[in-house]
């Protein structure tokens, strides 16, 4: 029996030691984890169990029969991270560079299977040079088959990349099928093709970092929701990211105790300016609302018009969508409509409730605009708002203009309680370009046209430029005063924590792609 159990021993601590101590060097001098440190780093200590460590490949060709690796070039399993349970599977780029083969994409399926049937998140360290070529189409077929376990995945439990080395390829497509996609500075990239087909086909001239580094995607595709400086920080952000979540979508996020105090907060009456067209930074706002350091945001550096994440207000998880005045003053674009569409249908898929708050001057205008379809992914916006069915509540802190205050959650698209504070706008535009439209023949035919339309601009934002038709009418339910938003917040919240609403029989809806 001795001799088994050594037999046994032996082969683990092969696997363990994946390439082999020269290739785990060569991974520790680009500044990057090993697989297994990375899993050992994330999960909480000793929890970590592991399935499929004695799995090898069974490609005999190109004397691939003379290079076994035990485990075969990703380590799967799982553990908990704060005492939940998650999956994980994490490629080791010191095993033939964490190319994916049949059998390194049969152990990725497997956990993801147990991921669904027991309802816990599965998370996924990537770090490959792609399919493995020795495999030819058998490879192909392990991504197509973990792209498909993504799909069956998507809404049933959180999904959450982190692009810790090469990304490239077929590869990129599970990633981008997944709810979250993290990537480490300088170490990490992405990109369907690399510099080399890039350059023969276009004959452009791009680094990898340029063309799918973390700072590219972070800022310009919005592919990576998350960037961070290091393989430990993006652990770190990932556990911070998991905090908010729930497990699956049949439980609700967990929330911390929480006992109501007065909660005002005097700050939120000055951040507002008395300018209509001032800029101020919308941040500030979140964070006199939210429990103290609770904001975690998401997409923060990509269309920064529109501002997403997930926060704590009286100790439960909540959704942010908030336009961000400081940047082009708030306005809906191509960008800012794709960033806030996907976050609000994450957030409805996991029982995520939602705070929208509102400064909108409405849609940019512009041929770019229109010519790279505004309308379609305005109406992505739209859409999402519509179709979601957790806890929906809005605050409107100045402007609301034209069909953006119809998409940013109003009253009429399903929103459960809408508030504004005095400052608040809503109308069908500013008071000047009305004035213009409406008062045109007055204006013209006037002594001193200019005068008259200061003067009409006066009478139309006395007339409409406040909250108080729309509180006629019942489109907005209260108008509160600025310091109290936290509190009303916080009681609206917990009184729709139990909403129920019926969907329409159907298979799915038809969201405009």
């Amino acid at each position: 029996m001795d001799s088994k159990i050594k037999i046994v021993q032996d082969k683990i601590a092969q696997a363990k030691l994946g390439g082999g101590e020269q290739r785990i060097e060569k991974q520790h001098q680009k500044k990057k984890l090993t697989a297994r440190e990375r899993v050992t780093y994330l999960l909480d200590e000793g929890s970590f169990e592991e399935i499929g460590i004695l799995v090898t490949h069974r490609t005999t060709d190109f004397g691939m029969d003379k290079e076994i690796y035990y485990g075969d070039g990703v380590v799967t399993g799982y553990g908990t991270v704060n005492g939940r349970l998650i999956y994980i599977f994490a490629q080791d780029f010191t095993v033939f560079g964490g190319a994916l083969s049949e059998t390194h994409a049969e152990k990725i399926c497997k956990v993801m299977d147990m991921a669904v049937k027991m309802g816990a998140p599965i998370i996924g360290l990537n770090d490959s040079g792609g399919a493995r070529i020795q495999e030819g189409v058998r490879s192909l077929g392990g991504y197509a088959d973990i792209f498909y376990k993504n799909v069956q995945a998507s809404g049933v439990i959180p999904q959450i990349s982190a692009i810790m080395g090469p990304c490239a390829g077929g590869a990129v497509y599970s990633p981008a099928m997944t709810d979250f996609t993290m990537m480490v500075e300088d170490t990490s990239y992405m990109f369907v093709t690399g510099p080399n087909v890039v350059k023969t086909v276009t004959n452009e001239e791009v680094t990898s970092e340029e063309l799918g580094g973390a700072s590219t995607h972070a800022t310009k595709s919005g592919v990576a929701h998350i960037t961070s400086a290091n393989d430990i920080e993006c652990l770190e952000d990932l556990k911070k990211l998991l905090s908010y979540l729930p497990q699956s979508n049949k439980e609700q996020p967990k929330k911390i105790a929480y006992t109501l105090t007065d909660e005002v907060r005097n700050n939120l009456s000055s951040i507002v300016p008395d300018t209509p067209n001032k800029p101020y930074d919308m941040h500030e706002v979140i964070g006199e609302i939210i429990d103290t350091d609770s904001f975690y945001e998401i997409h923060k550096s990509y269309a920064e018009n529109i501002i997403v994440g997930f926060a704590r207000l009286g100790g439960r998880s909540i959704g942010i969508v908030a336009n961000q005045p400081q940047f082009l003053a708030g306005v809906l674009d191509v960008n800012s409509s794709k960033k806030a569409a996907r976050f609000t249908r994450f957030c409805d898929c996991f029982n995520i409730p939602l705070l929208v708050l509102v400064d909108v001057p409405g849609f940019l205008p512009g041929t770019d605009q229109e010519w790279n379809g505004i309308i379609v992914h305005g109406a992505k916006l739209l859409y999402a708002l519509s179709e979601a069915t957790v806890p929906k509540v809005t605050v409107i802190t100045r402007k609301a203009y034209g069909g953006a205050y119809d998409v940013m959650n109003s009253k009429h698209i399903g929103a459960d309680l809408n508030f504004a504070w005095p400052s608040a706008e809503i109308a069908v535009m500013g008071a000047k370009g009305a004035s213009e439209i409406i008062f045109r023949k007055e204006i013209k035919a006037a002594d001193n046209p200019t005068a008259k339309l200061a003067e009409k601009e006066t009478e139309y934002a006395e007339k409409f430029a406040n909250p108080y038709q729309a509180a006629q009418r019942g489109f907005v339910d209260e108008v509160i005063l600025p310091k109290n938003t936290r509190r009303k917040l916080i009681k609206g919240f917990s009184m729709l924590e139990n909403k129920i609403v019926k969907r329409p029989d159907r298979k799915h809806g038809n969201i405009p792609l």
